[in-house]
């Protein structure tokens, strides 16, 4: 469908609020009659690198999933070829030929991305004593995917965070990361699936695609990528200081910009991240 691709890419490329109240081309409203249908047969699927498509393979063979509705939340900070997006998706669905692989959605929020990460920088570090958009940018592509998972009649979404990645450790994906994004999900009643977060070696992930594709490789970049490690790679912030953000602004942020979007309202996102920092 070479008209839906030149519209996904010109998506990704001015990156509109979208996160609610999709355009007609990209999410067709009797489409969306028909995935709420698929009821447990049905889940989300995050779209990034390897570890993504591994879960879905992963979560399909342990939960049966027939239908598959690929994902990608764009974030202003990425760089590299769309089409390694394009070829994830067909990735997941020559590795999964017997599940209906949907056509790809993509969405976000440049104000939703802007609110945790972005304006209030100065005011987090003087706060919590550390900064990295790498956390508020996992919150917010978790974030993101739950109205739509909502519209989908609450579908679980596939997501291939890991705690370890062989002997390195990754800020938004410590076991303080992980519990926060589950527990928002369950907080609107959706599941948010991470098949692979004890998946330790990067060997097992070749082992579940079944064919060579290295960590980091053949995915969209990030240009922020390592920002919270020093000069030896060692990272100086401490799980009390992720904690104490999660709990005091990233949480109650967050909810009150999902609680708006399920509502069907866009947020006032800076108003929301200002009025929780008290600013």
């Amino acid at each position: 469908m070479p008209a839906f691709d030149f519209l996904l890419r010109e998506q990704f490329l001015n990156k509109p609020e979208c996160v609610v109240n999709f355009p007609e081309w990209l999410l067709p409203s009797q489409e969306i009659q028909k995935y709420r249908a698929m009821s447990g047969l049905l889940a989300v699927v995050e779209i990034a690198g390897r570890d993504s498509i591994a879960a879905a393979i992963k979560s399909v063979k342990k939960k049966g999933f027939t239908d598959l509705l690929p994902t990608y939340v764009y974030t202003g900070t990425e760089h590299g070829h769309w089409s390694a997006v394009e070829e994830a998706v067909n990735r997941l669905s020559r590795c999964l030929p017997n599940v209906r692989v949907h056509n790809l959605i993509v969405l976000g929020s440049p104000g939703f991305w802007q609110a945790l990460n972005g304006r209030f920088i100065s005011e987090l570090i003087s706060r919590y004593g550390f900064y990295t958009p790498c956390l508020g940018c996992h919150i917010y592509l978790h974030s993101v995917r739950i109205p739509l998972a909502i519209i989908m009649g609450n579908a679980p979404i596939i997501s291939g965070e890991r705690e370890r990645h062989d002997d390195a450790v990754k800020i938004n994906q410590i076991s303080e990361a992980l519990n926060f994004y589950q527990n928002l999900a369950d907080n609107f009643g959706v599941r948010l699936l991470l098949p692979l977060r004890n998946v330790a070696e990067g060997k097992y992930i070749e082992d579940i695609l079944e064919f060579a594709w290295k960590q980091g490789k053949e995915q969209m970049g990030c240009v922020l990528s390592g920002n919270y490690r020093r000069l030896d790679s060692s990272i100086n912030i401490t799980a009390h200081q992720v904690q104490r953000y999660l709990e005091e602004f990233a949480w109650p942020c967050t909810t009150k910009i999902i609680e708006s979007y399920v509502a069907n309202r866009i947020p006032k996102h800076l108003e929301i991240a200002a009025r929780i920092l008290g600013c």
